[in-house]
């Protein structure tokens, strides 16, 4: 009797709600307004001593980085290796 109830619930529910869609009327997107041009700002002169430090810097970020390749690609030949054994 509940699983009947709940059946006919359900299809009374889907016909009304198929019967009772109404097309919305579409919305208008918002105009939008012209960008602004952005103010063009130039750099300042770099410091003659600050070029060495970040030539340093960059050299180093590199080593870095080649550095935990290096280490993630042992680790991958490692867990390669483990999951054939």
């Amino acid at each position: 009797m509940k699983k009947s109830l709940l059946i006919a619930s359900l299809l009374a529910v889907a016909a009304l709600t198929a019967c009772s869609k109404k097309e919305e009327a579409p919305v208008a997107p918002a105009p939008v307004a012209a960008p602004e041009a952005a103010p063009v700002v130039t750099p300042a002169p770099a410091d003659a001593a600050a070029a060495p430090a970040a030539a340093d810097a960059a050299a180093a970020a590199s080593q870095a980085a080649s550095a935990a390749a290096d280490a993630a690609a042992a680790a991958s030949t490692a867990a390669s290796a483990a999951a054939s054994k």
